[in-house]
């Protein structure tokens, strides 16, 4: 779940984005908290285009913004914390940049709050009277917006683990990793910024680095060559369908996309990571690459052998007898929230039985990649879990809110 600095809500399915309070960025000056190092301000004024105007070399700097509010503000900041007034100069530095109008000044502060890795991102696409007055179109910002949300995605579940294809394995916790993650449009209008705290989402940032470069290698080898055995390879790197799936939403209906990120100052450059990562662009010419990427991810993407527990939350069959579907909401032993199962008659009636009870059910078998590894084939070993007295209240709860679920034992959707 996303947080953004200007929308309330997010596309279905991937990271919600929820507005910060009027109050955002959170003040820092004279608020209690320790001031940043003169060096951490001076290098995020310096990567968000604040232009340094004199001052004493070693000793302060003058920085003005870029563009039309470069007259507006003026900030003098310390080259060094052993000055005597360097405290008192930084503390007039942040109350200046709240003042300040300039649109990279918030992002300055965003950045100095919460220790984050920024991404961003851009698309190229054709000129028209918003773009002239710098701005971006409803379905244009909503598309980078989406698209954003996906790499990040993919980012955070290769993060998890490499594979060329998650489907819905994994998906809680990638989202857990974003959930201090901050959203908001460029300076111009028509880009976009994630901020990944390090502290939650730094190897996020770091798997996604490494799987967009990779990316980009693959596809430049598939191009030349024809071929695309480089794709394999670089699973390892942490690219899969859903890192290409986002990156052909990214380019699709632009002239081009450009990726680029940039470490927290504070933090400093991570392992095995350059320090100024190269900027990664992708441009039309890429899509079939990446479509066919996407499709061989998928395809041969193995089965998993598992064993799993779940409590039964839905069950169907055409008649009063014979095999029947059912649905687990699951509780271990898989990476997914949700699988659909085929039993034969002896196995339905345990299942329904153990859902009248409140009891979970426990189940081995093929964890399919059909559907996003959603159902479980060749199911054997089924029985009901014991468990604790609190834990089959909590389970019998779940059921009578649900009731409806049970009704379809014999009419209803599929599960």
């Amino acid at each position: 779940m996303h947080r953004s600095t200007d929308e309330p809500t997010g596309a279905a399915g991937l990271p919600a984005a929820r507005s910060h309070p009027t109050a955002w960025p959170p003040p820092l000056a004279g608020s209690g908290t320790e001031l940043p190092e003169p060096a951490v301000l001076g290098a995020l004024l310096r990567r968000h285009g604040w232009q340094r105007r004199g001052g004493a070399p070693g000793r302060y700097g003058r920085w003005t913004p870029p563009g039309a509010a470069a007259g507006s503000t003026s900030l003098l900041v310390p080259e060094s914390a052993a000055f005597p007034d360097s405290a008192e100069l930084i503390e007039e530095a942040l109350l200046a940049l709240g003042r300040s109008a300039a649109p990279s000044a918030r992002d300055v502060l965003v950045s100095l709050a919460v220790p984050s890795d920024e991404i961003r991102w851009r698309r190229e696409v054709p000129e028209s009277a918003a773009h002239a007055a710098g701005a971006a179109g409803w379905a244009e910002a909503e598309e980078l917006r989406s698209a954003a949300r996906q790499v990040l995605m993919a980012g955070a579940l290769a993060a998890r683990g490499r594979a060329g294809y998650h489907g819905a394995r994994h998906r809680r916790k990638a989202r857990a990793a974003l959930d201090d993650a901050l959203i908001g449009p460029g300076a111009d209008g028509r880009g976009l910024t994630a901020y990944v705290p390090v502290a939650s989402g730094r190897a996020v940032a770091v798997r996604l680095c490494h799987a967009l470069h990779a990316t980009r290698e693959a596809v430049d080898y598939q191009r030349a060559t024809g071929r695309t055995e480089a794709f394999d390879s670089a699973i390892a790197a942490g690219v899969g369908r859903e890192l290409t799936e986002g990156l052909i939403a990214l380019v699709r209906g632009s002239e081009g996309a450009r990726i680029d990120l940039r470490w927290a100052p504070a933090a400093g450059t991570p392992e095995g990571c350059p320090a100024l990562p190269e900027p990664v662009e992708f441009s039309p010419g890429d899509l079939p690459a990446l479509r066919a990427a996407g499709a061989r991810y998928l395809r041969d993407e193995p089965a998993v052998q598992v064993r799993l527990t779940g409590a039964v939350v839905r069950l169907r069959r055409s008649g009063p007898r014979g095999a029947g579907v059912v649905r687990l909401r699951v509780l271990a032993g898989a990476e997914v929230t949700h699988v659909r199962v085929d039993l034969d008659e002896e196995a339905y009636r345990i299942a329904g039985h153990a859902h009248l009870v409140g009891l979970p059910l426990r189940v081995e078998g093929r964890l399919e990649n059909r559907g996003g590894f959603r159902r479980l084939t060749g199911a054997s070993q089924v029985a009901p879990v014991q468990v604790d007295e609190a834990e089959r209240d909590r389970l019998m709860k779940a059921l009578q809110e649900n009731v409806d679920f049970f009704e379809e034992a014999c009419a209803g959707e599929e599960p």
